[in-house]
């Protein structure tokens, strides 16, 4: 037997409402009731066959907080019977009753009505994310007052540890910076939102809150360069408008992106060394004093690797790449790994050297997901090439690193 019982109609109700769709009609406006169900019923065979099962079927559906619309059939067995075709529900009230849902629906109400008083521009965000509203109950008033007050403060230029609201902390907004940020792009004017920043890290550059300063760390190579009293070639984090404003007698600089290379990296004349921060360089793109100096960027020879020489490309289209050539992958096989996710995607800033390796990575014509990483380079391979890179004399490298 396939016949609905109260439990299956009550289960299509349920469904709406894990939906969000019985609170979103209370903003939408939609007509949805009253509202019919689907409704199996007995067939004739089982008007014939099964009569009893039938008739107590009938009697617990008309016990259901249902309104039935019945019909009647007559059968030549059973005769005349009245039997239900259709089940209603006429209210949206009388459907929050059956589920039991009476608390949190009088809980979206006061949620709506109270922001349509404080910003009915957030109305949407009710709309869209109701059920997400109800575990945000106890939080939502405090949600409104950052609203509010960002809306006051067209550009606060602060921290969020010091925006100063009562019973709100700095901990509060970060914990719901997913949240804030739906609500700020529907509450503020677009002039005041920096499209450019997303993502939950762009939280406070986007709606105009100060950051944390970006750190740039770097080692002067070079001892004869002064940098601070009694320290020699020492190891230094600036934030990056400190970096932007240095003025060096650096001629080279050298961009790596693993740590102990970095620390490695010997005493050389004339130039610096920058622990690379991956995929985005906003913040170095700032020192364009860079641009005078021969810039070397080595990284892994790997898809992602060569991702990252491309977007420094575009800040500093003139950058050379450092120890990511076919020699340097054949030479050291052995160390050959891995690269757990490739990429796919075309690269536009690549000499065509460089092209044709990631080609072939890429495409797996060398191996599959082929990856050389920087620290597997031996040390006698990277000073040689160093030296010839930077045209220093023979051994100089060497003999500055003892």
């Amino acid at each position: 037997m396939n016949w609905s019982t109260p439990a299956d109609l009550r289960t299509q109700l349920a469904r709406l409402w894990e939906r969000g769709e019985l609170l979103r009609d209370t903003l939408s406006g939609t007509p949805r009731f009253p509202l019919r169900l689907m409704l199996k019923t007995p067939s004739s065979s089982d008007l014939r066959e099964r009569f009893e099962a039938v008739r107590q079927w009938t009697a617990t559906l008309a016990k259901a907080p249902l309104r039935i619309e019945w019909q009647e059939v007559r059968h030549r067995v059973q005769g005349k019977q009245r039997l239900p075709a259709a089940a209603w529900i006429d209210t949206p009230e009388a459907a929050i009753a059956w589920l039991g849902k009476q608390d949190d629906w009088a809980q979206f109400a006061r949620l709506t009505e109270r922001t349509r008083q404080a910003c009915p521009a957030l109305l949407p965000w009710l709309e869209k994310r109701p059920l997400q509203a109800l575990t945000l109950a106890e939080a939502w008033p405090r949600l409104l007052a950052v609203v509010a007050w960002r809306q006051a403060h067209p550009q606060p230029g602060i921290y969020l540890r010091q925006v100063d609201l009562a019973g709100i902390h700095s901990k509060f907004i970060e914990a719901h910076r997913a949240v804030l940020a739906e609500l700020f792009d529907l509450a503020l004017p677009a002039e005041q939102i920096d499209a450019s920043r997303s993502g939950s890290g762009q939280f406070a550059a986007r709606y105009g809150f100060r950051d944390k300063p970006l750190r740039i760390r770097w080692r002067l190579l070079d001892p004869d360069i002064a940098t601070l009293p009694g320290l020699r070639a020492p190891d230094i984090s600036l934030d990056a408008d400190s970096f932007s404003r240095l003025t060096l007698p650096v001629r080279s600089v050298i961009i790596t992106e693993n740590e102990t290379n970095f620390l490695a990296l010997p005493e050389l004349p004339g130039a610096l060394a920058i622990f690379g921060a991956g995929y985005g360089w906003e913040a170095l793109a700032r020192a364009r004093w860079l641009a005078n100096c021969t810039l070397l960027y080595w990284g892994d020879i790997d898809t992602h690797g060569f991702a990252i020489l491309d977007q420094l490309r575009a800040h500093f289209p003139d950058v050379d790449s450092f120890l990511m050539d076919r020699a340097t992958l054949d030479a050291h096989a052995a160390f050959q790994g891995s690269e757990d996710k490739p990429l796919k995607i075309d690269l536009h800033r690549l000499t065509p050297a460089e092209q044709t390796l990631y080609d072939d990575l890429r495409d797996n014509r060398i191996g599959d997901s082929l990856r050389l990483e920087q620290e597997h380079l031996g040390y006698a391979w990277v000073l040689a090439h160093l030296r010839q890179r930077l045209g220093l004399g023979p051994g100089c490298a060497e003999q500055s690193a003892d």
